[in-house]
């Protein structure tokens, strides 16, 4: 094997990844690398505006695609600025690889310019990190981040480099793969425990599938639909779940928890035999986690071990991956007649729809609905964080996974929009729509600018109503309507500010206006920011209050 620099031997471990973008920004350390990235063919890189819009670009085109997203900053406030992005990442089980330079390494532990200990800063908040001191093991340690990154319950890793790792030469050739003695992630459920589970499903009557986003990182959307058909199942799914199961199936009891529908809650409530699939019983969707689901038995399949039975007591336990435990479930289980359990279900969805009040100014819950109308239901929907968020859970209509892209555990706000482009960039051919509120837009809107230079055409539809808006919800609603920092006075006019950077703009004042505004952005392969001026103290509900049982909802009762 010839001699190489590092930045060479990066350049050969991306290559063989299959890597076809990174997202970042240049900086005095990674200058070596850029160089050589310079020469490269086949491997695109999309300059960001700010590390943390790369981050999240690299999020969104990792969980649009399912491959390993890649980003790239430079050492001390260069990598600092991904911390957010990896802690996103982390929560929400995202594949990533962030690679930052570093100082050199006589340098490390002295305070040198733009110095900081990034595997340190970001060890709560990342899957793995490595600090590469010799560059003939720089080829192995990338190979390894890759694949500690996508295997198991994926996640975010960092590899930083010492700027005199890159320009060092090494004759040490790349592996064809890696062997990580102490990293045996289980795949394989138990076959004992798989059948338990089999049994209590055929013994229960009123059973529920409680679905998260691990249904679909495994790729196991098909095997869970085929479940839920053979053994006559209603299925309910998380935020990160949304798009597992088909929210137009007359199984379907679309989300659950603070937010999701009163049939849904009830359900959870009411039922026998709780299924989890991929999900972790986080407070958002249990509510009072001593009167979450009072009657029923807990089965819970997950790749993590460390999260069965951290919330929640677990009566049957399966270690392993989503899409071989469903399948094993399939193999034992059989169709049973739960028509008084089901009719009981579509009595609460008749009584209790998803709806809101018309009339008064212009409503995002119908933006949300036209939004999914004008696309066929077929958008790939980012969103930001709050109210615009829960709007387009509940209102979109999710029948595919993949296509609904949000920031779940850490609930960053600023996400949707970097997202939305690493999610356009990785699926070139779909619509791409970040649903947005007029707050957490202004935490990124700076990619606009790589957005309409790089011609990545993703549409932003702002639900604006001039507040921080679900923190006015819980203001008015538990704190008098003592609205404490939460008026968005100053905001500026997004359509011009959208022309400025070269995008289209277009403000929408009405629901007259609204489907002719679609229309046009989305025949069109530009930049587009369509700003809805919606109803100004509109909110979300149902809602169920912090701390309360999830079937002791406010609003949107009838």
């Amino acid at each position: 094997m010839p001699s190489r620099s590092g930045a060479r031997v990066l350049m050969e471990v991306l290559k063989a990844e299959g890597v076809e973008v990174i997202f970042g920004i240049p900086g005095g350390s990674v200058i070596p690398i850029f160089d050589v990235l310079y020469d490269v063919e086949g491997l695109n890189f999309i300059l960001m505006r700010h590390e943390q819009g790369a981050g999240h670009a690299a999020d969104g085109y990792a969980r649009a695609t399912g491959k390993v997203g890649v980003c790239l900053a430079t050492s001390g406030p260069g990598a600092t600025n991904l911390t957010t992005a990896l802690a996103t990442a982390n929560f929400d089980s995202v594949p990533m690889v962030a690679i930052t330079g570093q100082v050199k390494t006589h340098l490390i532990g002295n305070d040198a310019f733009q110095e900081a200990d990034i595997t340190g800063i970001t060890r709560p908040v990342t899957k793995h990190g490595y600090l590469v001191r010799n560059v003939d093991e720089l080829g192995e340690t990338l190979r390894a981040a890759f694949y500690v990154a996508r295997t198991g319950r994926p996640g975010p890793v960092v590899v930083d480099i010492p700027v005199d790792v890159a320009v060092a030469e090494t004759s040490v050739p790349v592996p064809d793969h890696v062997e990580l003695p102490g990293y045996r992630p289980t795949i394989k459920g138990n076959r004992r425990q798989i059948k338990r589970a089999a049994e209590a499903i055929n013994a229960a009557a009123r059973p529920l599938l409680y679905v998260g986003g691990g249904v679909i990182i495994s790729g196991a959307c098909e095997e869970l639909r085929r479940l839920a058909h053979q053994a006559n199942i209603p299925v309910t799914t998380t935020l990160m779940g949304l798009g597992a199961f088909p929210e137009d199936d007359p199984l379907s009891l679309k989300m659950l928890g603070m937010h999701g529908t009163a049939y849904a809650n009830y359900a959870v409530q009411e039922a026998d035999l709780l299924i989890a699939v991929g999900a972790r019983f986080d407070d958002r969707i249990t509510g009072d986690l001593k009167k979450f689901a009072p009657a029923a038995d807990i089965i819970h399949i997950d790749i993590d071990p460390s999260s069965i039975a951290k919330n929640i007591k677990v009566d049957i336990p399966v270690v392993g991956d989503a899409k071989d435990i469903l399948l094993g479930l399939l193999e034992l289980t059989e169709f049973r007649d739960r028509s008084e359990w089901l009719a009981r279900i579509a009595e609460w969805k008749k009584k209790y729809p998803l709806a809101y009040k018309q009339g008064g100014g212009l409503k995002p819950q119908y933006v949300v609905e036209e939004i999914c109308r004008a696309s066929g239901g077929k958008a790939v929907v980012c969103t930001e964080v709050g109210q615009n968020q829960m709007w387009a859970a509940q209102y979109y209509t999710h029948r595919y996974p993949r296509h609904f892209v949000s920031s779940g555990g850490l609930g960053t706000m600023g996400f949707g929009f970097p997202a939305a482009i690493g999610a356009q960039v990785g699926r070139p051919d779909a619509l791409v729509v970040d649903i947005a509120g007029d707050g957490s837009i202004q935490m990124n809107i700076q990619e606009l600018a790589p957005a309409v230079h790089n011609k990545i055409p993703v549409k932003i539809c702002i639900l604006n109503n001039g507040y921080l808006g679900m923190v006015r919800q819980w203001q008015e609603l538990f704190y008098k309507k003592r609205y404490s920092g939460t008026t968005l006075e100053g905001n500026p006019d997004f359509v011009r500010l959208a022309e400025a950077y070269g995008a289209r703009g277009l403000r929408v004042t009405d629901s007259a206006g609204v489907r002719p505004a679609l229309e046009e952005a989305f025949a069109d392969r530009s930049v587009w920011v369509l700003d809805f001026a919606i109803d100004a103290e509109e909110n979300v509900f149902p809602m169920v209050p912090a701390g309360e049982a999830i079937d002791r909802m406010i609003g949107g009762m009838a």
